[in-house]
């Protein structure tokens, strides 16, 4: 079985909820809960929380937690990713970027994800999620991706991709197939290091989707999970997350 790492990156100056991965829900902050569930997957050999920010390192060493500084000049969770991995060395063949935002993340979904490497062509991979929903389709805050017949990313978009013509917009997901994408990336570790080495693109620029700057040079496998995923992004996020913990009567 491949040597397989897990890595949350955890930036505290996060844009829209500054501090959100220290922030509490159910009597334990984001990141703690992002970790405990990552170290249940059955395929990861160690789980590593990447931070900028000393409270954010304290607070992972404080319940036991592995941890490591990066640079705080990093633009993405992914460059921030590759640090990490760099500085553990050649002992893992596969990285997992588990988003540090996403507390209630299946171990399940990162084990799925981690079994499109057992194809050895896989360079990157990612998950996605059938939509189901006319207001899914049009929300800007969810990628969509298009996919070959090999099932590898052709294009990712926040506006619906492709546009059927003839259909009512409103109608469009009774006609077709559309995947929105799961924000958890899986790499190849000389690939991971590659990609911290290329320029931005206009087109990601454009969507602000870094997986578009990938896709010009390298294939993305994507596996078509029923996992859902709750992020937390704003206030209202937070909100709704001790809702769900209370529902499922998790919060210990």
């Amino acid at each position: 079985m491949k040597k397989i790492l897990g890595i949350i990156p955890a930036r505290y100056d996060s844009q829209r909820l500054k501090g959100k991965v220290l922030m509490q829900i159910g009597g334990k902050t984001m990141v703690q809960r992002v970790y405990e569930q990552a170290k249940k997957s059955e395929r990861l050999a160690q789980v590593v929380v990447a931070t900028d920010h000393p409270q954010v390192f304290e607070h992972i060493k404080s319940f036991g937690g592995e941890v490591m500084l990066t640079s705080s000049k990093h633009q993405t969770g992914t460059d921030r990713c590759a640090e990490v991995a760099q500085k553990l060395g050649s002992e893992y063949e596969i990285v997992i970027n588990i988003q540090g935002d996403e507390p209630f993340i299946d171990p399940a979904q990162i084990d799925e994800l981690t079994l499109l490497f057992d194809e050895p062509n896989t360079q990157i991979a990612t998950l996605a999620k059938k939509i189901k929903t006319y207001e899914e389709l049009i929300d800007e805050s969810e990628a969509k991706v298009v996919l070959n017949t090999l099932s590898e990313a052709i294009f990712m978009s926040r506006s619906p991709i492709p546009y059927l013509k003839g259909v009512s917009q409103v109608d469009w997901i009774n006609h077709f197939d559309y995947y929105k994408h799961i924000g958890i990336y899986g790499f190849r570790s000389e690939i991971l290091a590659n990609i911290s080495q290329i320029p931005t693109s206009l087109i990601e620029q454009a969507e602000g989707l870094e997986q578009l700057r990938w896709m010009a040079y390298y294939r993305i496998k994507v596996g078509i999970t029923e996992f859902e995923t709750i992020a937390i992004d704003t206030e209202a996020d937070l909100l709704l997350a001790e809702k769900y913990l209370k529902n499922q009567g998790k919060i210990n």
